[in-house]
């Protein structure tokens, strides 16, 4: 066999020797492309497995149609009334002037403010218009009758929604109120709604309500 043939056979040997190791290595990177996908599939999983659900994130938030027309930034807001005592949270609070008054004529703002983990279940404005100006007029001039509608507002212990279902509470004033409903709609005494429910301030849980409460 001369040189020539000699080198060629070297060659094809090499090359033949070669072959199963280039296929292994298409295989490697075949295998690493395909299993890419699926490792990124298992980290969203994984994501998707840690992160909260929505019903986890909002169970716990204000609720209610009058919610949406509290101040979004300020002392007015969510997050501004959870810094402040009841009595000021309330003050910063458009839809609650009314009440705000009320409390200040009673004199009630240091009592409120004051109080350790109550419920407050708060009148809007329009809840005191349904009340002919007249009477509303005479109940604000008179303390005594004003501070026993106020009080009878008042829960001594921090309610939550799940309480309301079917509860019933002794108030500051010393009357009794009743609660109904589920998931988001609740009534107190059977002829006030729940507008904007759990929203929080300092000392108290305050849920607004669209009527207001008279004791017995």
């Amino acid at each position: 066999m001369n040189s020539m043939n000699i080198r060629r056979t070297a060659i094809a040997v090499a090359a033949a020797a070669l072959l199963p190791l280039s296929l292994a290595a298409c295989s490697n990177a075949d295998g690493d492309t395909k299993a890419g996908p699926t490792a990124a599939a298992g980290d969203q999983a994984r994501t998707e497995a840690s992160s909260p659900s929505e019903e986890a994130m909002t169970g716990d938030q204000p609720f209610g149609p009058a919610c949406a027309g509290v101040p979004q930034e300020g002392a007015g807001s969510f997050d501004g009334m959870a810094k402040d005592p009841v009595a000021t949270a309330a003050s910063h609070n458009p839809a609650l002037s009314t009440l705000v008054t009320a409390v200040e004529k009673a004199g009630l703002v240091d009592t409120l403010n004051n109080a350790k983990d109550i419920t407050v279940f708060a009148p809007t404005n329009e809840a005191f218009s349904k009340i002919p100006k007249a009477d509303l007029d005479k109940v604000l001039a008179d303390k005594a009758a004003l501070t026993d509608i106020l009080t009878y507002h008042v829960v001594g212990e921090k309610l939550t929604p799940k309480q309301l279902e079917n509860g019933t509470f002794a108030t500051l004033q010393k009357g009794m109120i009743t609660t109904t409903g589920s998931g988001r709609s609740y009534k107190v005494n059977g002829t006030a709604d729940v507008v904007c429910g759990n929203v929080r301030t300092a000392n108290a849980e305050v849920y607004i309500i669209d009527t207001v409460l008279m004791p017995k």
